[in-house]
Order: C-alpha cells, then sequence, then structure tokens
C-alpha cells in the first residue's frame, strides 16, 4: 500500500470531497436534462396543437364538401321523379344512402307540404312531437334560400323523441325551379350528430374526440370524446354553411394522435440527451464498479482469514505439489505431523525429508509413476512417514490433480490422515473381542446349565415319586392287607419311569439345542395330545390341593407346529405356577374358583373366513389359556414378571417365564397376560397352525 505525502491532505478527507464532486456533476447532468425535456415538451406541443387545428379544419372542408354533393343529390332528385307519387322511391333510396338525412319533404311555393320520406334508421323520431313545431326555422331557411336562389341551411333545434332522448337537428331548404319557374322547395332535415358520423374522416378522429358546439362554447351533438383524465389540446374550424355557422370542436391527449410523445424533436436535442443519458450510465456503471471492486476486497479478506482458520483448526495434512514434485504449500497439520516448519518444506523437492531411508527407493520409483500420468485412485493409498525425531508413523494419503482455473493441470494436492491413533483402537477392538467371544462362551454355558436344572426339575421329580410309589408298593408284605402284590400297578409305575427319563433325554436335547441357537425340529401336534401329557403330572399336584383342572378345546382347532416337548415344558410351568397360585390355605370367596383352566381356541385369521379353494392358503393361529383363580399380580410383580432369575418363591429360580417367553417368541408367537374375573390371572401364548 502507498503512504500518503507529508503535504497531501488525509486519505479521509478526500471521500467527503469526491463525494461531493459527484453529487455536483449528477446534479448539473440532471438540470440539463430537465430544461432539454422542458424545450422539448413545450415544441412538442405546439407542433400538435398546429396538427390539430390543421385537422380540424380538414373535417370542416370535408363536411362542407359532402354537404354539397347532398345538395347536387337532391337536385337530381327533381330530374327523376316530376310528380310525387314518383318521388316516394327515389326520395327513400337517397335516405337509405345518406344516414346523415333523417326526413326528405316536397313542398309548394306556399310551404304547403306536398310529400315526404322519413329515415329507415329512425322510425319513431316525429311520433313525440307534431313536424309543425319546427315549421317557423324551416320557413326562414326556405325564405333567405328563395332570395339567394341556392340552398339555404336553418338554424339547429333539439327535437324530443320517446323516452327522454332527443336529436339535435337543422334543416336545409333547396328551391326548385322547373322551366324557369319556381316548383316549390325540397327540405332536407340533418341530424347533426349523423353529419359528425357519416361525412367524418374516420382516419383523423381514432383516438380524438370531435362536437358541434354553439358559439357560446354549448354542445350540441357529440361524435367521440377523449377516455381518461389527461391533458387534452383542443382545436376549433369554423364550419360556415349559408345561412347558419357551427362551430366544430375537436379535441386530442395531450401526448400526440398518431404516434407516442415525440421527447426529443430535433437532432441535436437527441444528440445532446443521448450523450447526458450515456454519461449518467457511465457514472452509474464506474459508481457500480467501484462498490463491486470494495466489495471484492472484502469478500477476499473475508476469504483468506477463513481459509488462514480453517487451515489452523484441521487435523488432515494438506500438501500441494507441482508437476516437477516441488513442494509449494504445506499447512500447519501436516508440519506438526512431520514435525518440520514450512520453510524448510516449500520448495523441496524429491526424495522428501518425511522419507524413511530403507523406503527411499520404493517411494521414488511411485512418485515417478504418478508423475507420468498413471495417477492412483481417490481412495488412496497407506504409507510409513519418518518424523524429525526419526519415529515412524502410518498414514493414509489421498491425492488428486490440482487444476487452476483455466482448466489446465499444474500438480497435484494430497490430504494425510496419521493412522496412528485408529491403529491404536484397531488393536484394542481386537483383544475386547476375543475377551467378549470368550465371555459368550462362558455365558452360554451357564445359561445351558442354568436351563438344565430348572427344566429337569419336572422329571426327576416325578421319576422320584414312581420311584417311592414303587418302594412302597415292594415293602407291603404278602396278606398284610390283602391279596399278593399286584403286578398291573408295578409293572405302570416303572413305565412311568421309563416315561419321565425319557422325558428327560429329550429336554436335555432340547434345550442344549436352544442353547446352541441350532433350528430345532419342529412337527404338527393336535393341541390335546399337548395337554393331554402334562395332565399326569398336573394331576397330582392339583389333587394335593384340592383344585379341578378343566379343559376346553374348541372345536375345529388345526394342529399347531411346534417342538412338543418345549411346548409341553411351557404349559407344564404356567399350569403349575397357576397351581401354586391357589394355596389350599386361601379358600375361595365364592363357590367354583378352586378351578384351573386349560383352554384352547382358533384366532387371528389373517384373512376371513369365506376361502375359497381358488384363494391361497391363510395363516391360522391356535391360541393357549391358562386361567386360574388366585390373588392376582400386584404392580411390582407385573413389572419384573418376566425379568431372569427374579421370583415371588422360596424354591424358585426366577427363570420360568423367561425360558416361557423366550420359547412362545422362537416359534414365533407371543405370551401375555391379563387380570382374570372375579380375580386371578389368564396366561395367553399363541402358536402357528400346521
Amino acid at each position: 500500500m502507498l503512504a500518503a505525502a507529508p503535504g497531501d491532505p488525509p486519505r479521509g478527507g478526500l471521500r467527503p470531497r469526491r463525494r461531493l464532486l459527484w453529487g455536483a456533476l449528477l446534479l448539473l447532468v440532471l438540470a440539463l436534462l430537465g430544461v432539454l425535456a422542458y424545450l422539448a415538451a413545450e415544441y412538442e406541443e405546439v407542433r400538435d396543437q398546429s396538427a390539430l387545428e390543421a385537422d380540424a379544419e380538414a373535417l370542416a372542408s370535408d363536411l362542407r364538401s359532402a354537404l354539397v354533393r347532398n345538395v347536387q343529390t337532391l337536385q337530381s332528385l327533381y330530374s327523376i321523379a316530376a310528380s310525387p307519387g314518383a318521388w316516394s322511391a327515389p326520395a327513400g333510396e337517397v335516405l337509405a344512402e345518406h344516414r346523415e338525412i333523417v326526413r326528405l319533404e316536397w313542398r309548394d311555393n306556399s310551404r304547403a307540404l306536398i310529400a315526404h320520406r322519413d329515415t329507415p334508421y329512425l322510425a319513431d323520431l316525429f311520433s313525440y312531437l307534431d313536424r309543425s313545431q319546427a315549421l317557423p326555422d324551416m320557413r326562414q331557411a326556405c325564405d333567405n334560400a328563395q332570395r339567394s336562389s341556392g340552398p339555404s341551411y336553418s338554424p339547429s333545434y333539439f327535437w324530443p323523441m320517446n323516452g327522454g332522448l332527443g336529436l339535435e337537428l337543422m334543416d336545409m331548404c333547396l328551391p326548385v325551379v322547373r322551366n324557369g319557374k319556381p316548383a316549390g322547395f325540397l327540405v332536407a332535415t340533418y341530424s347533426l350528430p349523423g353529419l359528425l358520423a357519416e361525412l367524418g374522416n374516420k382516419n383523423l378522429l381514432r383516438g380524438r374526440g370531435l362536437a358541434f358546439i354553439d358559439t357560446d362554447g354549448t354542445r350540441l351533438a357529440l361524435y367521440s370524446s377523449v377516455s381518461g383524465s389527461r391533458r387534452t389540446q383542443v382545436a376549433r374550424a369554423l364550419l360556415d354553411l349559408p345561412g347558419h355557422t357551427i362551430l366544430l370542436r375537436l379535441e386530442s391527449p395531450r401526448l400526440g394522435t398518431g404516434a407516442a410523445f415525440g421527447l426529443l424533436p430535433n437532432v441535436l436535442t437527441a444528440v445532446v440527451g443521448a450523450l447526458s443519458l450515456a454519461l449518467l450510465a457511465v457514472l452509474g456503471l464506474l459508481g457500480r464498479d467501484m462498490r463491486l471492486r470494495q466489495r471484492a476486497e472484502h469478500e477476499l479478506g473475508d476469504a483468506l482469514a477463513f481459509r488462514k482458520a480453517m487451515e489452523n483448526s484441521l487435523v488432515t495434512g494438506l500438501r500441494a505439489r507441482d508437476m516437477s514434485g516441488r513442494i509449494t504449500y504445506v499447512n500447519p497439520a501436516f508440519c506438526q505431523m512431520v514435525g518440520l516448519p514450512p520453510e524448510q518444506l516449500i520448495g523441496t523437492g524429491l526424495p522428501a525429508p518425511w522419507w524413511p531411508p530403507e523406503l527411499v527407493d520404493e517411494y521414488q520409483q511411485r512418485q515417478a509413476v504418478r508423475l507420468a500420468g498413471q495417477t492412483l485412485p481417490r481412495e488412496g493409498y497407506e504409507s510409513v512417514f519418518q518424523r524429525s525425531d526419526g519415529t515412524r508413523f502410518p498414514v493414509l494419503i489421498i491425492e488428486a490433480p490440482l487444476i487452476d482455473a483455466q482448466g489446465t493441470q499444474t500438480g497435484f494436492m494430497s490430504a494425510i490422515l496419521d493412522l496412528s491413533e485408529q491403529r491404536r483402537i484397531e488393536d484394542l477392538n481386537r483383544a475386547s473381542q476375543e475377551r467378549l467371544q470368550a465371555t459368550a462362551r462362558l455365558a452360554t454355558v451357564g445359561e445351558m446349565a442354568s436351563l438344565l436344572s430348572h427344566e429337569l426339575n419336572q422329571p426327576l421329580a416325578a421319576i422320584a415319586s414312581y420311584a417311592s410309589g414303587t418302594l412302597n408298593l415292594l415293602d407291603e408284605p404278602p396278606g398284610a392287607s390283602g391279596p399278593a402284590l399286584p403286578s398291573g400297578e408295578l409293572r405302570q409305575a416303572i413305565q412311568r419311569i421309563g416315561e419321565q427319563a425319557e422325558r428327560a433325554g429329550r429336554v436335555i436335547k432340547s434345550v442344549a439345542d436352544f442353547v446352541r441357537r441350532r433350528e430345532q425340529v419342529r412337527e404338527a401336534v393336535a393341541p390335546a395330545s399337548l395337554i393331554d401329557a402334562i395332565l399326569p403330572l398336573l394331576g397330582l399336584q392339583a389333587k394335593k390341593q384340592g383344585i379341578r383342572v378343566q379343559t376346553q378345546i374348541a372345536p375345529g382347532c388345526p394342529p399347531v407346529l411346534c417342538d412338543r416337548t418345549m411346548v409341553e415344558q411351557v404349559l407344564l410351568n404356567l399350569a403349575r405356577n397357576g397351581v401354586q397360585a391357589m394355596p389350599a390355605s386361601d379358600p375361595p370367596a365364592a363357590s367354583g374358583l378352586r378351578v384351573l383352566t386349560l383352554a384352547v381356541s382358533r384366532t387371528r385369521l389373517h384373512a376371513s373366513d369365506d376361502d375359497t379353494p381358488a384363494t391361497p392358503p391363510r395363516k391360522v393361529w391356535v391360541e393357549f389359556a391358562v386361567t386360574d383363580h388366585g390373588h392376582g399380580l400386584s404392580e411390582a410383580v407385573r413389572q419384573q414378571l418376566f425379568t431372569p432369575f427374579f421370583t415371588t418363591k422360596a424354591e424358585g429360580m426366577g427363570l420360568g417365564l423367561s425360558l416361557c417367553r423366550t420359547v412362545i417368541e422362537q416359534h414365533g408367537g407371543a405370551l401375555t397376560y391379563e387380570p382374570a374375573l372375579p380375580r386371578g390371572t389368564v396366561f395367553r401364548f399363541t402358536l402357528p397352525g400346521a
């Protein structure tokens, strides 16, 4: 930046003076344009007024010429029709061709009416008042025509019509001479609006107003008016007719007649105005350019500051090199990464100072391939760098071509990521994963042991019961209380022991498959078969407490697809929980409440039951419900009901309901519960139909 000279005024004082000069120049140009616009407007107004007056005179001349031609047409009417009878038809033709004439009359020398014909366009013109009301004006015109031996016009008069309307009329009296002797008069009644509409030049009346006025300014007839509230120019022309004179008034908008208002009336004014406008445009562009430059400088300063802050905050190293491999730019993160300042890095070539000595040849070959145009993919590649203190660290290098504003590649831009922390985290994750796998195996072993201990309790308890009964039968001496030992009961007890031992084996196999998460073999089992399998074990406990077991199987229930052993365990666990919820020390409040109900029903059809052979099969679910009439579940128990190792029994393990829900969910169903009426709890679970 340049410093101000000792004698120069301070740079801050130049700005108000510069603004003052710019303001004075702008005011001067605006004043010049204002004077030019005023002079041009005055000139244009005078020119338009002159043109308007010329057009008014032309319109008056056209009207005068048209009236003279009408006189000639009326004079020829008598050469065609010599009698009143023959006169009516050609008079009608004249009225049809000349809309401005509303009535033709043939009168004798005493002004008496011989024949007449009215215009076909205004049939009711003389229906409101009699024609005799206008005879004084007509007689005066005929007297003047007789004295001058030519056509004469009467003063205009207003003729009322039906409906409150009316027309301004004017009579023209033409003396008729036949064989040198007066033969009467031909009277033509003109409509002043018709004269303006039929005899005026339509091209001169576009966008203008035309009217007949009296000498005192009273408007007699109107053809058109200027629309809007803009200023208008007015021109008057005198329509001098024999016997009467009428003023013609022509109005025009201020902006001119046929073209738009001309702001610049001559070439010199146009040139000066164009130069002034160009000067204003140049001044505007210059001021805009200065504002844009100042804005660009501010934006550039902000961008540089933002870039600097971004470079300082990055943890990714950035490095730019030219096509020969020489470093042109490094950011602070890269300098911190390799442990060297920017002064020692910028301008250096190959080999790079951060390359390990034993890998220089390999890195040189890789750089030669890249500089030859065979660039590596944008995914990047891994490498090893060496800091200034000799330590090595892994990095990930991502390179892209460096393109300038003209689209030419000037080098390579590299992003370097330090992978030291990532490698350390990967090692920690690997060790943690190994520990988690070992822990998971231990947990599986514990879960399997818990399942076996819980599920084997029931068949082993049954085996113990049957073995004790068998021993009791064997201990009874023959003949002490009856006949000899019955072989049938002994055989049945031993058969029950075998069945329960086999059941314990199936439980061990099912639990092992469950823990190992293997695909279990499922079969179609009738719901009644599942209930019959648990009734012998359930009946012993229920009979001890005086509870009646009731089963309800809805007709038409399909078989269920399940693991028979596991589902039997679920049913047995829920039923025993129901029996234990109704202890013998708690007699029911009313009869019929010491009943345990096992119900099976068909439910959850995925579509309606009106299936036809043409429709695909629907999926059917079978619902099992175990209902007890105990005290029910408290709020605290409901919140932890399915939590493992939570139990309300002194000898319980707290795994029964949790395992039941897991087994049912493995079959695709759901285990739920709800209060029973009048008291107790209902446990429900669903299984898919086979």
